[in-house]
């Protein structure tokens, strides 16, 4: 075997990386219950190829129907479509900031589920709406509305990942989770409701595996957030209240309806949104009522309220849902950090 060589004066040390940087690579585990989420992610992995798709026929719908459930994946996927790239992006963000390792590793369990997601998206268009959600022509006043409507959103949404690009680099993890949290404590909840309602068993098994997915986002930020929350300064947590305000604006269009005065959006939008929402749930998609769904949103608020107050918090006022808080004014796209 050949000697070593060894220079005189001992080895030379190596250049100091410049950072942010993924290396040096390191294996730092600080937060134990966030490994155990990730090894639990490992195992109640699953395929969305694997659901009874062949159960799921166009012909069992009007075309009315068929319409209205396209519509509304492409509402769903204006969020869950962004969600790899969100937390693709986030992955990186934290190898390069020299997060523990259970941290990565979440993200990018959370990468991987919401590809899932958003595959769910793209089979149940594909199956009922060939060429959905925008390359397709449309024949009449009911799909140039639906048309028209999924461009208009997705012009929303472009703005939203614009904002976010800039975000992910310039706000504190505390600020980011309680985003991505606001996003995962929708989900959880409309999958749930979703999953209890819908009368088709294609729909009611995805909307089961993906709640149970949500669930588990909101446990890993739940538990990222109650190791950062402590110390915050009193201008992050303003700044983690406006985030609050402007979650709520920004997932109501799937969780509910749009408020008014933020979204660009035409005068006609609601309407047809309406109108195309009706479609969904005639076909037994098992979205909620227009009551149901502001009292599921409530309630979800009512949680968040209960677990960021008791961290001095404040709350946002949201007088859509009848709810007290302080006043957020205005609050810019670029601001939001879309996640869901």
């Amino acid at each position: 075997m050949a000697d070593l060589t060894i220079p005189e004066g001992g080895f030379w040390p190596a250049p100091a990386i410049p950072q942010p940087n993924i290396y040096p690579m390191e294996w730092r585990v600080e937060t134990a219950k966030l490994a155990a989420i990730y090894e639990k992610s490992k195992r109640t992995l699953w395929n969305p190829a694997d659901l009874p798709w062949d159960g799921l026929n166009p012909d069992d719908f009007t075309r009315e129907q068929r319409l209205g459930i396209m519509y509304w994946f492409a509402v769903l996927a204006n969020f869950d479509a962004s969600g790899p790239a969100v937390f693709a992006r986030a992955t990186i963000q934290a190898f390069e900031k020299h997060e523990e390792d259970p941290v990565r590793k979440c993200f990018f369990s959370i990468t991987r589920d919401e590809m899932n997601h958003e595959e769910c998206c793209q089979r149940t268009i594909a199956k009922l709406w060939p060429g959905g959600p925008l390359d397709w022509t449309p024949s009449d006043d009911l799909e140039k509305a639906a048309h028209n409507n999924i461009g208009w959103l997705y012009h929303n949404g472009g703005r939203y990942w614009t904002g976010y690009s800039a975000a992910v680099g310039k706000y504190s993890l505390p600020v980011l989770f309680t985003s991505f949290m606001m996003g995962e404590m929708a989900a959880s909840t409309l999958f749930r409701g979703m999953a209890s309602g819908t009368e088709h068993p294609v729909f009611g098994e995805m909307f089961q595996r993906i709640g149970r997915d949500e669930s588990r986002h909101l446990q890993i930020c739940m538990t990222i957030l109650e190791n950062e929350w402590p110390g915050l300064t009193d201008e992050t947590r303003s700044l983690i209240t406006r985030q609050l305000r402007a979650g709520f604006v920004f997932l109501s269009m799937i969780l509910w309806e749009p408020p008014e005065g933020f979204w660009e959006l035409p005068p006609y939008f609601l309407a047809n949104h309406r109108v195309l929402m009706d479609h969904a749930r005639q076909a037994g998609l098992g979205v909620l009522s227009y009551e149901e769904q502001a009292e599921n949103w409530r309630l979800a608020m009512a949680r968040i309220r209960v677990i960021v107050e008791r961290w001095g918090i404040a709350f946002p006022a949201i007088p859509e849902l009848d709810l007290e808080g302080v006043q957020v004014d205005f609050i810019d796209p670029e601001e939001i950090i879309p996640v869901f």
